[in-house]
């Protein structure tokens, strides 16, 4: 049975996946199967650009083939094999035993075998239930039909898996050539956008530059006629001072006014204004972001200050006159008016937003355990502090963001809601305004530990609103 067995496998082997015939002149392309050299040659005969493998499917870049001499030596061999197996196989036909030349007529249900009379009766065999294979046969062929019923419903099952996955494999091939066309159109809108962009503040400097010579040639001109004019009156001077004492002191008069009310320009200032450019929304990631990080964020009121009031849904917190009697907490914010969210992050990606308004100072962002909460240096939320990453306003005009360093922000657009996207895996903390979808800041940094959403409410009584997320945790 193994030598049956080892035979087919190296008939299959040897055998062309196209015509399924002993292979002819065997070649093997670059994704290692094996074909005739004609067939494979018949198969790709029309085709450009990449050529498939009738076997796996896999595109070969180029039509290569790559002669294979050992693989042709194997099928001689096989072919030979067979020659000799199909030999025996006819002496096997004769039903005779080769040990002892005598017709096989039992089968011994034991060891699996048929056996002629001399066979039955050796030790070998003793207290073996052995039956004539007249008898054998039909209960053997009865007990097959439930495996051939069986192994017919895999076959039926495998091949719908098999037709499943190749359509698969062409869905698959379709979808990558669909998203293909949409980057390489995104990417193409990209640059037309950063061409504008680059035309539009070109020719804006180019503009600034004219206007800025311009101011410059007059100013320079203004210059140039007062020193006219200083020499002129110098000149006066000089000739007056040598004249007799009631010539100068008849001019003296004049001569003191023009001096006093000679007034020398001011020199021109020539500073060029900082040009900058924000990507549009679509380019920002914002939307996919919301959409698969959101989390329903809550503020934690053990951790408020004493003159914070927290909503009764957690979901808003502003700052009143009057302290609170609370329990002491370690974690409680007393010389800050801060508090921070319920639940810390440590793994993933998150997401959650914060309405902010007109309110004149806030800060919102992420901060760790380390952050200090009783420290008199926490009184001052505005300056770099240790274990706070987050975004803020200080007065009416100005924007600063809090981590490793304190940077100042100038957006175009002022923000009345601002969206913290916390990504662990990155170590970095990114801050969107809502109001015209653009990021504001993006923070990078070595997260070591978990982290909590961080709300500073400043001192004036208008509230920080966390807005309501479908997010899940």
């Amino acid at each position: 049975v193994e030598f049956v067995t080892v035979l087919a496998d190296l008939q299959a082997e040897a055998s062309c996946p196209i015509c399924l015939d002993y292979l002819t002149d065997p070649v093997t392309i670059c994704c290692g199967h094996n074909f005739c050299h004609s067939c494979i040659s018949m198969s790709w005969k029309d085709l450009e650009g990449s050529f498939p493998c009738p076997s796996c499917r896999f595109c070969c870049p180029e039509r290569k083939f790559i002669s294979n001499q050992q693989l042709g030596n194997l099928t001689e061999m096989a072919k030979l094999i067979q020659i000799r197996g199909t030999k025996r196989r006819r002496q096997e036909e004769t039903h005779v035993c080769e040990k002892h030349n005598q017709v096989l007529t039992l089968f011994c249900e034991k060891d699996q075998e048929v056996l002629c009379l001399q066979c039955s009766a050796s030790a070998g065999h003793q207290h073996h239930r052995v039956w004539p294979i007249e008898k054998a046969a039909p209960a053997h062929r009865k007990n097959l039909e439930s495996y051939i019923a069986a192994w017919e419903e895999s076959v039926e099952l495998f091949g719908k898996v098999l037709t499943m996955q190749t359509r698969k494999s062409l869905e698959l091939e379709k979808k990558v050539k669909s998203r293909r066309k949409e980057v390489k159109s995104e990417f193409e809108q990209l640059r037309l956008f950063l061409q504008n962009q680059q035309e539009t503040i070109l020719r804006q400097l180019q503009d600034e530059e004219v206007d800025v010579l311009a101011k410059l040639n007059e100013n320079l001109t203004k210059i140039s006629d007062h020193a006219s004019s200083v020499k002129c009156l110098l000149k006066e001077i000089e000739t007056k001072y040598a004249k007799s004492k009631l010539e100068l002191l008849a001019s003296v008069k004049s001569i003191y006014h023009r001096y006093k009310t000679l007034k020398c320009p001011e020199p021109f200032s020539c500073k060029l204004e900082e040009y900058g450019y924000s990507f549009p929304p679509q380019y920002s990631g914002l939307n996919k972001i919301i959409k698969r990080f959101r989390v329903d964020v809550i503020l934690d009121p053990l951790t408020a200050h004493r003159k914070l009031i927290v909503s009764e849904d957690r979901k808003a917190v502003r700052y009143g006159d009057t302290p609170h009697n609370l329990p002491h907490n370690k974690e409680r914010f007393y010389l800050c008016p801060a508090v921070v969210g319920s639940k810390r992050y440590q793994l993933g990606r998150k997401y959650w937003e914060v309405e902010v308004k007109d309110k004149p100072e806030w800060v919102v962002g992420v901060c760790d355990q380390s952050l200090p909460r009783r420290k008199k240096t926490q009184n001052q939320p505005m300056s770099v502090q240790h274990g706070l990453w987050g975004i803020g306003r200080c007065s009416k005009s100005n924007y600063i963001v809090l981590g490793p360093k304190k940077v100042n922000l100038l957006p175009k657009v002022i923000p009345s809601k601002v969206g913290i996207f916390l990504d662990f895996e990155m170590s970095r903390v990114s801050f969107y305004n809502l109001s015209d979808g653009s990021l504001l800041y993006m923070l990078n940094d070595n997260f070591t530990g978990p982290l909590w959403p961080y709300f500073y409410t400043g001192t004036d009584s208008k509230p920080l609103k966390i807005c309501t997320g479908t997010g899940s945790e």
